[in-house]
């Protein structure tokens, strides 16, 4: 965990009330707006929040409606999403997250895709060997992006590395992705094509044919979807409802006080054990492509 972030569990794991909080050295915050997207912007290295650690199904994420944005596991038709294990993925097969001070304005129109966005925050795939924690802030480096279109909507993947895994420094762009890890973009491409199939939808579809965009196409992306955030957080956009509390932004007429935030979070559950996880979860899905 970064010596900067701390996370606070409320509620019961595994079941609709469950919220993980975010604080850091004194306050509670949102990891939405009040972590910076940039952890040394010199040098390009962006700070992620951990929404999914590696070989786990709970769909987990950032809670944009909620103040303080906790993260908390997604649900359909009042049940608690999992994605499946389609052969031979089990689970996420990186650690997932998102890039805080990033948003992908459902108004506007991608200009390299012609799709709008999906109103969340950037999605990020970080491929180093360690398994991350849920709500772990981690410094990555941007290798490449690869765009989904999912549903209409544009849905990027950025994929990067913890700046301290030991093959970082030699992880500089997209194509060297390949070269140390043989087999794993296309192995990403396919596990976003078949994910939803065992829930009876169809194939997801790319932008650029699946073709992962370099390091540089990719730190475009995060700078216009950054600038959507920004004008969100100042209130020069309209928004879907999605909460903009913060306690860091100076110049956001959203910001509340550290005593407010403490509030949500003395009002939350109090934490409990984790429930049960329905066996069915772990079930192997064998999915046949056209």
């Amino acid at each position: 965990m970064s010596a900067s972030y701390s996370t606070v569990e409320r509620g019961a794991p595994n079941s609709t009330d469950y919220r993980l909080f975010f604080k850091n050295e004194n306050q509670f915050i949102s990891p939405m707006h009040d972590i910076p997207l940039f952890a040394d912007k010199a040098n390009k290295i962006m700070n992620m929040v951990v929404e999914v650690p590696r070989w786990t199904n709970a769909k987990m994420e950032i809670n944009l409606k909620e103040t303080l944005n906790p993260i908390k596991q997604d649900v359909k038709k009042g049940n608690l999403r999992f994605v499946a294990n389609c052969f031979p993925h089990h689970g996420y097969i990186w650690n997932y997250g998102a890039l805080p001070q990033t948003w992908e304005n459902p108004d506007v129109l991608d200009e390299s895709t012609g799709f709008k966005g999906d109103n969340d925050p950037i999605d990020v795939l970080e491929i180093g060997y360690r398994v991350a924690k849920r709500g772990e802030v981690i410094k990555v480096k941007v290798l490449g992006t690869i765009a989904l279109i999912d549903e209409g909507e544009t849905d990027w993947k950025i994929i990067a590395i913890d700046v301290n895994d030991p093959l970082a420094n030699q992880m500089n762009d997209v194509s060297d992705i390949d070269k140390h890890y043989p087999g794993l973009l296309k192995a990403s491409i396919e596990w976003f094509k078949i994910y939803k199939i065992p829930d009876g939808k169809p194939e997801n579809q790319f932008a650029f044919n699946g073709e992962a965009k370099p390091r540089e196409f990719a730190l475009h992306v995060i700078e216009e979807v950054h600038k959507h955030w920004q004008n969100l957080i100042k209130k020069e956009t309209t928004s879907s409802n999605i909460s903009c509390s913060n306690v860091t932004v100076a110049d956001s007429p959203f910001q509340i006080t550290s005593e407010a935030a403490k509030e949500v979070i003395d009002k939350a559950p109090e934490p409990q054990a984790a429930l049960p996880i329905d066996p069915i979860v772990d079930k192997w899905h064998y999915v046949h492509l056209l």
